[in-house]
Parts: C-alpha cells; structure tokens; sequence
C-alpha cells in the first residue's frame, strides 16, 4: 500500500505513577537507552545535543522540546541521511496515574508491514517505560 498523507496511530499505555514521575523518567535522554530501544543501547551528551551513536538506523541526534508542566515530550529524530522525523509524545492525567500517548506517523514509501513492525516496536518501548517507571517509583532512578 502506498503512503497515505497524514496517516497517524496513536500509541497509549496507562502508567500507575503520576504524571510528575512519568514525566521526570521520560524526559531525561540518559534514560532512552533503558525504555526507547528503537533509539539504541546507548546515548550521549556532545556538544549540548543527544547522540544515539549505534541506533538501528545509525547515528542519529535526539532533540526533545524545552522542559515544560503540559506533559509535552514531542522529540525530533535528525537520521544519519540529515531527515528530521518529528515524534510527538505525551503523558497526560489518568485518574491517579498517567497515560503516555506516542503518535507514530506514516513516512513516505513506507509499507504497512513496517508501519506494523515501528507501531509493535512503539508499543513495547511504552510498556517497557511502564514497567521501569511502575518498579522504580518516585524519583524514578534519576
């Protein structure tokens, strides 16, 4: 199946932590090697920017948006090729915990095979920031 303009999944995981924790955990880039393993095994600080030397993808730089209190955790991708990929997330209120919501886009010449396998390898990166978050509790190990 061809792309199809504007095609979007949305990814969510209830949390039993408040948004505070949830937050805290995900928004630290230290953090995405334990949680985000689409990112790699390992990341960096250098020159102020995020490196993820040996992603799947290669080396690629991780820039999330400023810290602020909406839950906001939209991040850019910048791919070895210099293609941003924009990947908005969320954590927002549910009841006493949080949801995280992950929008996962539709790129251009993707197949639905490997829209299903980046939606099956969101899905299990959320559930593994549900587990660490979930185990480790307030302060969330950082």
């Amino acid at each position: 199946m061809e792309h199809i303009r504007g095609e979007s999944r949305h990814l969510g995981i209830h949390v039993d932590r408040p948004v505070a924790d949830v937050y805290a955990y995900a928004s630290n880039p230290a953090n995405l090697p334990a949680w985000a393993r689409g990112l790699g095994e390992s990341i960096e600080e250098t020159d102020g920017r995020w490196v993820a030397p040996s992603s799947p993808m290669g080396r690629v730089v991780v820039a999330f948006v400023p810290a602020n209190d909406l839950g906001v955790l939209d991040h850019d991708v910048t791919l070895p090729s210099g293609e941003t990929v924009h990947n908005p997330l969320r954590v927002i209120p549910d009841g006493t915990g949080s949801e995280v919501v992950f929008t996962l886009r539709r790129r251009p010449g993707m197949s639905d095979a490997e829209f299903q396998r980046d939606a099956d390898m969101v899905a299990a990166d959320l559930a593994r920031l549900k587990d660490l978050v979930e185990r480790t509790g307030t302060g969330c190990g950082t």
